[in-house]
């Protein structure tokens, strides 16, 4: 009977520190907060959105942006830690906990709802050809047969299987590789966001934009499908609505020569 009573007390005694050992789990803000900085996956490949400047600091229009949000959400633009991240990893990190937040020229597309959630657009880019400037193609039918350039990860191989699925397609892990791989004539052009490639042809008088969009893309900041992430993605857009109606988001767009 003696040993019985004490089987039970210790069962109880058990039950209940299991009880008190409860963990409370934080949402993303919550744990932004506690920490004091908040982390976010950016471009460094991508002028003038996420770039390396002659300093080797990162620089753009998607820095500028983190570093505003920074500021709103904990009282100082330094208050961010920026990671390099590509076409291929940014979404691994996201959903590895690596990054808090995508801020990486990354458009809303239906595929990409599925596993993530988007704030509200900061900027509508679309998608461009670019090739060398002693070339003689005007159009995107003129590449039937031809060879163009996209980058692993981005919207452009899909757009360009849909509108000329008899072209080649060349890949690369990033906007450099591409652009080289261009100007070294392995290939006939390049699709990418207009704004990327905007960069390179004001830099570069060897390579010229053909005039015409295919697509329009909502950049958007992206965040983990789940309900830990709302109260943060609540956050930010309140910040993105007060960028744009009170004229910030357009002069960040003026600052970095991308306005719409």
């Amino acid at each position: 009977m003696k040993k019985l009573l004490v089987f039970i007390l210790s069962f109880f005694c058990l039950f209940l520190c299991g009880c008190g050992k409860k963990k409370v789990v934080q949402d993303d803000l919550s744990v932004i907060e506690n920490r004091g900085k908040i982390i976010v996956g950016v471009r460094e490949d991508t002028f003038p959105f996420g770039f390396r400047n002659k300093e080797g600091k990162l620089d753009g229009y998607d820095i500028d942006l983190s570093k505003y949000i920074a500021l709103c959400l904990l009282g100082s633009e330094d208050k961010v830690e920026f990671v390099p991240v590509t076409a291929q990893n940014r979404i691994s990190k996201l959903l590895s906990g690596e990054v808090d937040i995508l801020i990486a020229t990354m458009s809303i597309t239906n595929h990409r709802q599925v596993i993530l959630n988007f704030s509200n657009p900061y900027y509508i880019a679309g998608q461009a050809i670019m090739v060398n400037s002693s070339s003689d193609y005007h159009a995107l039918g003129d590449f039937k047969g031809k060879k163009l350039i996209i980058v692993f990860g981005s919207t452009g191989e899909q757009n360009l299987r849909t509108n000329v699925p008899e072209v080649e397609v060349m890949g690369f892990k990033t906007y450099n590789d591409a652009f080289d791989a261009l100007k070294q004539r392995k290939a006939d052009g390049i699709v990418a966001d207009d704004t990327i490639l905007l960069g390179y042809a004001l830099n570069d008088k060897s390579v010229r934009l053909l005039p015409k969009r295919y697509s329009k893309e909502p950049y958007a900041i992206a965040f983990r499908k789940d309900k830990l992430s709302e109260r943060l993605m609540t956050k930010i857009n309140y910040v993105i609505d007060n960028m744009v109606n009170t004229g910030k988001l357009i002069k960040l767009q003026e600052k970095w020569e991308v306005k719409n």
